[in-house]
């Protein structure tokens, strides 16, 4: 999550530089709860100091409305087609959500 928060920021400032202007938050889509709770909660306890200083820069993204983080839900995670074997209902479907 700090990787893509750092790649969205050093995006923002591109773009700032070639004179776009961005409106609102960059939305970062995970399929982890347990991420997502840790980044969007400042109350929530991490165990390791590594994980600590990772979350605090990517909670400090937040609080400036750089970056939005949401959940995905596995049903309709694009991303699933390429890293889990999925069962051909829903790999049919997910396929039909892509636009080529």
């Amino acid at each position: 999550m700090r990787v893509a928060t750092e790649m969205v920021e050093g995006l923002w400032y591109k773009l700032r530089m070639f004179g776009i202007p961005i409106d609102g938050p960059t939305d970062i889509l995970c399929d982890n709860q347990s991420v997502v709770t840790n980044s969007l909660v400042p109350e929530s306890t991490l165990n390791k100091k590594h994980n600590a200083i990772c979350y605090h820069r990517v909670r400090e993204a937040c609080a400036a409305s750089t970056i939005r983080i949401a959940k995905e839900d596995t049903t309709t995670n694009l991303a699933d087609i390429f890293t889990k074997p999925l069962p051909n209902p829903q790999r049919r479907f997910l396929l039909s959500r892509i636009v080529y």
